[in-house]
C-alpha cells in the first residue's frame, strides 16, 4: 500500500480534543517504561512531537530526576498538554515549547536521551528530523521512538482500524485510519536512520501496528 500524506499539524481544538480523549495510557505506561529502561539515571530528555504532553508526565512521576523538554507544532495540543503538567504539579521537570522537530534551536549534544511517540508518520519527509535527532543528543544518548506502521493493504489496515471497537467515535477513527495510511515501512525507517548517520540503533515491529527504533545509553558506553 503506498503511502498517503495526512497534515503534519494536528491543529483544531476537536482534533486535540479527541487525541487527548483516545485510551494511549496502556501503550504510553510500556512506553515510558521502556525509555527509562533504557537511559541514564539522571538526564536532560527531549520529547519530539509531544502532543498533549500525556508521557513526559509518566515520565517525570517515574523518575523525578528526568527533565523533560517537550515540543510540537500544534498549538491546542501543547494547551491541553499544559493543563496536564500543571494538574500533576511537574512544572519544574517539564518544559513545552512550540518548536519544529525538524529545526530545533538546541545546542549540539544538549540531550542525553531523544525520545517520540508518533511523530514521524506526520512528516512528509522525516529525514531532517533524524538528522536534528542526531546533532542535539550526545554521541552515547540514548533514543527511543515509536510510530505506526503502514500495512501492506487496505484489508489489513481496516481490521486494524475496526479492531479497536466501540470506544472510539468515527472522527477518532478516521485519525487512526489516515495515520496509518501515512505511516512507513520497516525498510523505510531503516534506510531514514542509516542516511542520518545514526549508528547502533534496533529498529523491529514492536506490535501488530507498531514499529520502534531504539538505543541504550548503558549499552553504547559500554561499546566505547
Amino acid at each position: 500500500m503506498q503511502r498517503v500524506l495526512e497534515p503534519e499539524v494536528m491543529d483544531t481544538w476537536e482534533e486535540a480534543v479527541d487525541y487527548d480523549a483516545m485510551d494511549f495510557v496502556e501503550v504510553n505506561t510500556a512506553f515510558a517504561q521502556r525509555a527509562i529502561e533504557l537511559g541514564p539515571l539522571a538526564a536532560k530528555v527531549l520529547d519530539a512531537g509531544t502532543g498533549t504532553a500525556r508521557i513526559p508526565v509518566l515520565l517525570c512521576q517515574m523518575n523525578p530526576q528526568w527533565r523533560v523538554w517537550g515540543v510540537d507544532l500544534a498549538q491546542n495540543m501543547l494547551q491541553i498538554g499544559y493543563q496536564h503538567v500543571e494538574q500533576t504539579g511537574l512544572q519544574n521537570q517539564i518544559v513545552l515549547e512550540l518548536i519544529d522537530a525538524k529545526q530545533l534551536p538546541y545546542e549540539t549534544g544538549h540531550f542525553e536521551m531523544v525520545i517520540s511517540n508518533s511523530l514521524v508518520h506526520h512528516l512528509p519527509n522525516p529525514l531532517p528530523f533524524f538528522q536534528e535527532l542526531k546533532r542535539v543528543l550526545q554521541p552515547n544518548g540514548a533514543i527511543l521512538i515509536r510510530d505506526l506502521i503502514r500495512p501492506p493493504d487496505r484489508a489489513t489496515m481496516n481490521r486494524l482500524v475496526e479492531s479497536i471497537g466501540t470506544q472510539y467515535n468515527e472522527h477518532q477513527k478516521k485519525l487512526f485510519r489516515d495515520s496509518l495510511q501515512a505511516a512507513l515501512t520497516l525498510d523505510e525507517v531503516n534506510q531514514l536512520i542509516s542516511q542520518a548517520g545514526l549508528q547502533g540503533v534496533g529498529v523491529y515491529q514492536s506490535s501488530d501496528r507498531h514499529w520502534t527504533a531504539e538505543r541504550g545509553w548503558i549499552l553504547d558506553c559500554l561499546q566505547k
